[in-house]
This record gives C-alpha cells, sequence and structure tokens, in this order.
C-alpha cells in the first residue's frame, strides 16, 4: 500500500469538511424549523387561555344557580301551605 500524499489528504479533509457543513446546515434548518413550531403552539396555546378565562368570566356558576332553584322551591312550598 502506498502512503497518501499530503494533497489526497488535503482532497479528502476538504470533502469531509463539506460534508459536515452540509450535515450542519440540515440539523440547523430542522432546529430553526422546530423553533418556529414552538412558537406557534405557543401563541395558540395563550390565544386558547385568553379566550378560556372570557369564557369563564361570562358564565354563571352552577352553585348560584342550585341556590335560585332552592329558594324558588322553598317559596313555592311557603306558599302551597299558605292556600
Amino acid at each position: 500500500m502506498t502512503d497518501p500524499t499530503p494533497s489526497d489528504v488535503a482532497l479528502e479533509l476538504e470533502r469531509l469538511r463539506a460534508t459536515v457543513e452540509t450535515g450542519f446546515a440540515k440539523v440547523d434548518g430542522s432546529l430553526a424549523l422546530l423553533v418556529q413550531r414552538s412558537d406557534q403552539t405557543d401563541a395558540r396555546l395563550a390565544d386558547h387561555e385568553q379566550r378560556l378565562d372570557a369564557l369563564e368570566k361570562n358564565r354563571w356558576p352552577l352553585p348560584s344557580i342550585g341556590a335560585l332553584a332552592g329558594v324558588a322551591g322553598l317559596a313555592l312550598a311557603v306558599l302551597a301551605q299558605l292556600r
């Protein structure tokens, strides 16, 4: 087997460097895409939380409805006893 010449070693190192740079570019692009998707997901989650908070603020709580029904039932029972 013959010893490689310095020019052969330099050529192979250049090829290896190009391959590594290409791989890093692909990984960098994939990471950028993941970061973008994560940001979009965070924005959508914040929007959903705001909408849910608005819905919760505008609804009648169930215990209040139960209390009103109980008072109405008591009033009807009292009226029925008085007649």
